[in-house]
């Protein structure tokens, strides 16, 4: 017979792939899943769908064919216990009589963070924590560092060849990598709040920097252009999507106001010593407009000072079976000089899609 903490984790595992539905639709809040068990069997499931849409618990309750009244409720994140666009979570288990609640972690939000286990607890219902708290954390890793950082969760993706180049000596990138792991890409845009590139990228590829391969929502597209020079007809401007130009300069105002007209927002943000955007007040900017997730995708300037300036969290890179010789590099000169210098990954993957080997690196 299978132990009480196994059938525990049992049922967080299974909220833990219901909670993954709700990944690229429900942020700035987590993916949180949750099963409700009777007598040893699942009676109803939910999962948080989308931002601002009920949470996982009262789905689970809405969803049970009826009353959870002396149940036990499985959830990957502590309920919460403040109002937000949704009522407090805890008020619904307190009203319907759930038993007992199992929490993979305590939910780091300081208005909640073990206030809303405390509140099950005070109104008699036995609550367990830490029931694979490790794989909850990393689920929603994200959501963590954006809450205890204000920062956004930065991840750096770009394709390369085997020597390290992401486009010939001429500027020509299209196609270093193969069309599954184009559609791979696409999936990466649709999981982030913002994708993010530099001025040179859009003059150089006219990108469209939207989802189109696979389904799912278009980021924030944004394109750091301190001198205004973006093109009005670019692709970034006409198609579907909302679009953050970020300047330091506002001696254009004409252009300023037809980029308005166009649908476009402009950010003035602080300049750095090198008269270029200052990466870290950007960042914590970002944070602040709900950006929890950015993704980056070139061009190399942009890399290498994200690098130097140690905000990126994750970096995906895709290299092809392509030897290019001269050509540009993914990432400048970051003023390494040894080995022992040398940025290590804390952990990292290592796959393949199709013909393409892909690394997947946390820093």
């Amino acid at each position: 017979m299978a132990s009480v903490r196994t059938k525990d984790e049992q049922y967080m595992k299974r909220a833990l792939r219901l909670a993954r539905r709700g990944m690229g639709k429900v942020s700035p809040n987590p993916m949180v899943g949750a099963v409700i068990v009777r007598a040893g069997k699942i009676i109803a499931e939910g999962w948080h769908r989308k931002f601002g849409a009920d949470h996982a618990e009262i789905n689970a309750i809405k969803r049970a064919s009826g009353s959870v009244r002396g149940a036990t409720m499985y959830v990957n994140l502590e309920p919460c216990c403040h109002q937000g666009k949704t009522p407090p979570c805890v008020d619904a288990l307190i009203e319907r009589g759930v038993k007992q609640v199992v929490i993979g972690t305590l939910d780091p939000n300081p208005l909640v963070n073990g206030k809303g286990a405390q509140i099950l607890r005070d109104h008699g219902i036995e609550v367990i924590e830490g029931v694979l708290e490790q794989e909850a954390r990393l689920l929603n890793e994200v959501y963590f560092y954006h809450t205890q950082t204000g920062l956004p969760f930065v991840t750096v993706k770009y394709a390369q060849s085997l020597d390290g180049r992401i486009a010939t000596s001429r500027g020509d990138s299209h196609w270093i990598s193969s069309e599954p792991s184009r559609k791979f890409a696409h999936r990466l845009r649709a999981q982030h709040d913002a994708i993010m590139v530099g001025i040179g990228t859009v003059l150089a590829d006219d990108p469209q920097l939207t989802v189109r391969l696979v389904k799912g929502r278009n980021p924030l597209r944004i394109c750091l252009d301190s001198t205004l020079r973006i093109p009005l007809n670019a692709q970034i401007l006409r198609d579907d999507g909302e679009t953050l130009i970020v300047i330091t300069e506002t001696n254009a105002l004409k252009k300023i106001e037809t980029l308005h007209k166009q649908g476009a927002e402009v950010l003035i943000a602080q300049k750095g010593q090198d008269g270029r955007v200052e990466l870290k007040s950007l960042m914590k900017q970002l944070a602040e407009r709900g950006v929890s997730s950015l993704l980056v995708e070139g061009g190399k300037e942009i890399i290498t000072s994200l690098l130097k300036d140690s905000l990126v969290n994750r970096m995906v890179v895709i290299a092809a079976p392509l030897i290019l010789g001269k050509g540009i590099e993914g990432i400048g000169d970051l003023g390494i000089t040894d080995l022992e210098g040398a940025i290590k990954p804390s952990s990292y993957k290592v796959s393949r899609i199709a013909e393409d080997v892909v690394f997947d690196l946390k820093l």
